[in-house]
């Protein structure tokens, strides 16, 4: 049995990427997109269609248009997975509650428009105070929301007080602030920072009795996927996945609902000027969460510069 069929029996798969035809191909559960991965696939000429279609509805206005773009890329993917799609809310509206509840809307108005129901559909916020205020008013009218750029327990327990439904623990990008930070090449997967950040989590979570998903995101080996077997659901590219169905060596359940009830974790009370400190406090939490904003954001203009063209 290979890795990903081993992970599977523990943890639900999620396929990383704005590409449909891989989609297609690796067959997972839900689907995630992301400013980065949109621009990545509307430079494929297979794409250029759904590219088109947005700058003609548009009827020459930008933004509706990158909107579009992206609930068009949603749409097509869930023709083809039975789960949720994640739709990414811009970017630059990080700092912005009003903004970012208005867009949420716009984005689910649009799914609508073409036979998709919200049920199907995860707005991501970044995880930002502003951000997961906006989700708690979305997740009361019925939207349900994905967490993005997370990197720490802050983050991650103000999400769950929010209601919101999944949050997404960026694995990778922490190890990366750690390599740097600590001048090394890298850690073995069972002390990866990023292993124990989404362990820490889940824990947490388990523990205090909340709902909200845990889906760590953004892997750089197969060894941080397999460490988090028994997480949730886990939003794997199509490299790494081809990787682990590629390896038949054994994995262990490494996290487990049952084991996390019994801990001994405290409670925290988190309100928006604990959350602004402990956020503060957290160097790797507060650089990357404010290098993912700026980086989904460059390539947004830079799709922008793409839609231009065409509206």
């Amino acid at each position: 049995m290979s890795q990903l069929e081993q992970l599977r029996e523990h943890t639900i798969i999620v396929t990383d990427t704005g590409d449909v035809d891989e989609i297609k191909r690796l067959q997972p559960q839900d689907a995630t997109t992301n400013p980065s991965l949109i621009y990545k696939a509307a430079g494929m000429e297979q794409y250029a269609h759904l590219l088109d279609d947005a700058a003609k509805y548009s009827k020459g206005d930008l933004a509706l248009a990158m909107d579009k773009v992206a609930v068009n890329f949603g749409t097509e993917i869930t023709k083809i997975v039975p789960g949720y799609v994640s739709t990414e809310v811009d970017a630059r509206l990080s700092f912005d509650t009003e903004a970012t509840i208005e867009k949420a809307r716009k984005i689910i108005e649009l799914y609508k428009e073409v036979g998709v129901d919200k049920s199907r559909i995860l707005i991501k916020i970044a995880a930002t105070w502003e951000g997961i205020k906006a989700a708690e008013v979305l997740e009361k009218e019925g939207i349900t929301c994905n967490m993005t750029l997370i990197f720490g327990m802050a983050q991650a327990i103000a999400c769950a007080e929010a209601g919101a439904t999944l949050i997404s623990p960026f694995v990778g990008r922490i190890l990366d602030w750690h390599k740097a930070d600590k001048g090394v090449d890298g850690f073995p997967a069972a002390e990866d920072p990023g292993v124990l950040s989404v362990t820490e989590i889940y824990n947490y979570y388990k523990k205090h009795g909340y709902n909200t998903i845990v889906m760590g995101a953004s892997f750089r080996n197969t060894g941080e996927i397999t460490h988090l077997c028994g997480c949730d659901r886990l939003t794997i590219s199509p490299a790494l996945m081809d990787k682990l169905a590629a390896s038949e060596e054994k994995i262990e359940k490494k996290l487990d609902a049952a084991n996390s009830a019994s801990m001994d974790i405290p409670k925290i009370e988190i309100d928006e000027k604990s959350f602004r400190w402990k956020l503060n406090e957290d160097k790797c939490a507060s650089d990357k969460l404010a290098d993912g904003i700026r980086g989904f954001a460059a390539d947004i203009v830079k799709l922008e510069e793409i839609m231009k063209k065409k509206v």
